[in-house]
């Protein structure tokens, strides 16, 4: 849950996708597949730090993928 008396620290989809090294339609794209957290205020989409680290954890968790040769 996003606790909202931090509103100030919620990070836009540009900076997510600054801190990640993707483009902000990859980050798009993790939000519409709800793989990341978001809230949306009016049209825009903000991501907690929270959400952005339970994110990361995951991936960090998952299998690793066999690399194809």
């Amino acid at each position: 849950m996003v606790d909202l008396s931090r509103i100030d620290a919620l990070l836009t989809v540009k900076q997510v996708a600054a801190k990640l090294g993707v483009s902000a339609a990859t980050v798009y794209g993790l939000c519409e597949r709800r793989e990341l957290r978001h809230v949306r205020v009016a049209n825009a989409i903000r991501i907690s730090p929270e959400a952005l680290d339970a994110f990361l954890r995951a991936v960090a968790a998952a299998r690793p993928r066999r690399v194809r040769r």
